[in-house]
């Protein structure tokens, strides 16, 4: 074998490398998956987004929830017995809030249970998602966020008060109609997150969680512990599973660069268990 061959052998090794790992990372997500079925008897749906890097240029892209997730999660519950429970794992930072919604929809109107597995945070729209399930399982330190409106750059809340407070001949054109599109949008939240709720609260508990959460109380990235989640009335526990962490380790955040957190992936378990001292 010359030495073109073995440069020729190793582009290629190079090249089917990442597609090689890609297809064993997805093989093991679907074992733990399948796992995940067999031992709570349910349809496990995972909605993740990651940070995705564009391969030319190395630029981040957020990935969101859209009108593709919809489809899919949508698709997943159809081939779903209407009695067989639902476990839905949530990492989102949001998105669309049509697509949202219509996952929402899907959700509340499953008859067997649904439960939302937030591992570490569900905003926004993922949060509202996640206010569709029967439970929300959240670990410790994850959050949830407001459901509020945003008008582009600016929150509905916001631009709703402007009107509120300053004197209309001082007002443009452009932000009366922004308002105006605003109050629309904070009234119908409010009146789709008092829907999903209406399957498991009297109305006034509804209108008094949908008031909190989508009507601009917080800004719109505050997190929402969980236990602020309990006392405002969701149904939150936190005794998360550990094999939902282990299904999140299999979907690696991509870097293009050094990380910025290191540490030994293996569990400490009391002094004994540290390293250099004897088990």
């Amino acid at each position: 074998m010359s030495g073109m061959d073995v440069l020729f052998l190793f582009f290629v090794f190079s090249a089917l490398q990442p597609v090689l790992r890609q297809k064993m990372l997805e093989a093991a997500r679907q074992r733990m998956l399948q796992k995940i079925e067999r031992e709570r008897g349910s349809r496990v749906i995972l909605l993740v987004h990651r940070q995705e890097t564009m391969s030319f240029l190395g630029f981040p892209i957020m990935r969101y929830i859209d009108i593709n997730d919809s489809e899919q999660v949508i698709r997943a519950i159809h081939l779903t017995d209407d009695d067989m429970p639902i476990d839905l794992v949530i990492h989102s930072p949001g998105g669309l809030a049509l697509a949202a919604l219509q996952i929402a929809r899907a959700v509340c109107r499953h008859r067997g249970k649904v439960t939302a597995f937030v591992p570490h945070y569900a905003m926004s729209g993922g949060a509202l998602i996640a206010l569709a399930a029967d439970e929300i399982v959240m670990d410790e330190h994850a959050v949830l966020g407001p459901v509020d409106p945003q008008m582009g750059e600016f929150p509905a809340a916001s631009l709703v008060r402007v009107l509120e407070e300053k004197p209309a001949e001082r007002i443009d054109d452009r932000t009366f109609i922004l308002a105006d599109v605003a109050r629309k949008a904070l009234s119908q939240m409010r009146q789709n997150v008092e829907d999903l709720l209406r399957h498991r609260y009297d109305p006034d508990t509804a209108g008094r969680i949908a008031e909190a959460l989508s009507q601009g109380r917080w800004t719109h990235d505050y997190p929402i512990t969980a236990g602020e989640a309990r006392e405002m009335g969701l149904p939150v526990r936190t005794d998360m599973p550990q094999d939902i962490y282990r299904l999140m380790e299999l979907f690696p955040q991509p870097l293009r660069r050094e990380p910025s957190v290191f540490f030994s992936p293996v569990p400490y378990r009391g002094q004994d268990g540290m390293p250099g001292k004897a088990a």
